[in-house]
């Protein structure tokens, strides 16, 4: 198989490439459904980051779009890729990781369950006494006990300064003993009871074996991937590559996969059954950083030629390209990169620095900003200011001017 046919069969696969006139909640729902995974992220730099996944294939849609899924029923949060916003009827797929978090959670949950029990079964029980409730609302432990007379401690802060409050009830949804959902205002967890979340169906539905489970998601990650290596299609739901292998080839023996030789891939790759065809693409979208289209860079590589690492988790002297830089795709390629941030109180979208991908076509700047500009209007922010960082800089800062 051709390359660009392979690039053409991902794309059309994430749905990228066919925004709708107006996206409805319902769009939003089906998109969740096809992807099965939006990562979710505390990065606000341009807007949360679970955001830009469905603004990048549906356009302007609501922006409590995927809250408002969430306190339907139609959504949960769990660890599926990274923590991630997934359909609930992927729930009984993901039990076996609930039922490994005694032995597979973060070293500092599994200690605190083995150094006080009783309070991890505490905090349980209270959750499921009020129904819903943040970290702070509860009372803290201190070397094993609750704090005495019910004396409230302040909350931390920071992902280094979690207490035993939000210790315990990390275990507790890792375990899938609860689910939670987000604070519209701090994206803080509010921790809840399954059956105030998930419907009574999924709920009761029966729990797969692993082998099920693993088969199951590997056929969900296919699907979203349209063609995909082992690599990439065990990384989409964190799986080890040990356990995928034979999952795989099941789901080729019962012709959900089909086996190809992709040009100038070192590995074989997997087509889905459902797989769209590798016609051309129309499509102009910024890219999350954490989109799934290139959140496995070593597909991304492969896919499109471009290397890419984000830079929020490296030293600023080690930045190329600038903090928080979103990919930019333009038909069936990735042709540049934009250092963006919102600058809420200017009511400006900022574009920090850009930079044109080597053989970007020569309508990229204007095609970015115009993507640029739908993309601001929905945040609500007035202008565009184009800093002189990067060699897009000065055309895309002419483009934008001109789209005025």
């Amino acid at each position: 198989m051709k390359l660009v046919d392979a690039r053409r069969i991902a794309i059309r696969a994430q749905r990228l490439g066919d925004r709708p006139a107006a996206a409805r909640l319902a769009d939003v729902r089906a998109l969740v459904d096809r992807l099965a995974v939006i990562q979710v992220d505390s990065v606000n730099v341009v807007c949360r980051s679970q955001e830009l996944p469905v603004w990048a294939r549906l356009g302007p849609h609501a922006r409590d779009a995927l809250p408002a899924l969430c306190k339907r029923g139609a959504i949960f949060e769990y660890w599926a890729h990274e923590a991630s916003l997934v359909p609930v009827a992927l729930q009984p797929l993901l039990r076996w990781r609930m039922a490994e978090a005694r032995d597979k959670a973060w070293r500092s949950l599994r200690a605190l369950v083995r150094r006080d029990p009783g309070y991890v079964e505490a905090v349980r029980a209270e959750v499921h006494a009020r129904g819903q409730l943040l970290a702070r609302d509860l009372e803290a432990s201190e070397g094993g006990k609750r704090a005495p007379g019910g004396r409230k401690v302040a909350a931390s802060t920071g992902w280094w300064g979690w207490d035993d409050r939000k210790r315990a009830l990390a275990y507790l949804f890792w375990a899938g003993e609860i689910t939670a959902i987000r604070s519209p205002t701090t994206f803080e967890r509010v921790y809840a009871p399954l059956d105030r979340v998930l419907p009574a169906k999924v709920i009761a539905a029966a729990t797969p074996s692993t082998a099920d489970a693993h088969r199951g998601l590997i056929d969900r990650a296919a699907r979203a991937l349209g063609i995909a290596t082992a690599a990439d299609l065990a990384d989409y739901f964190r799986l080890k590559r040990t356990d995928a292998k034979p999952r795989i080839a099941e789901l080729v023996e019962a012709r959900r996969l089909r086996a190809v030789s992709v040009e100038g891939w070192r590995e074989p790759a997997y087509v889905h059954a459902s797989a769209p065809a590798p016609s051309p693409i129309t499509a102009a979208s910024l890219l999350s950083p954490f989109d799934s289209l290139i959140w496995f860079r070593p597909r991304t590589e492969r896919l499109f030629d471009f290397h890419y690492r984000i830079g929020i988790y490296t030293p600023a002297d080690q930045r190329v390209h600038g903090y928080y830089v979103l990919p930019f795709l333009l038909d069936d390629a990735l042709v540049a990169r934009v250092d963006l941030k919102a600058d809420r109180a200017a009511g400006a979208l900022r574009v920090q620095a850009a930079f044109a991908e080597p053989g970007a076509p020569a309508h990229t700047a204007d095609a970015l900003a115009g993507e640029l500009a739908a993309f601001a209007r929905w945040l609500g922010l007035d202008t565009i200011a184009v800093g002189r960082r990067g060699g897009l800089a000065r055309a895309l800062g002419a483009a934008v001017k001109r789209s005025r």
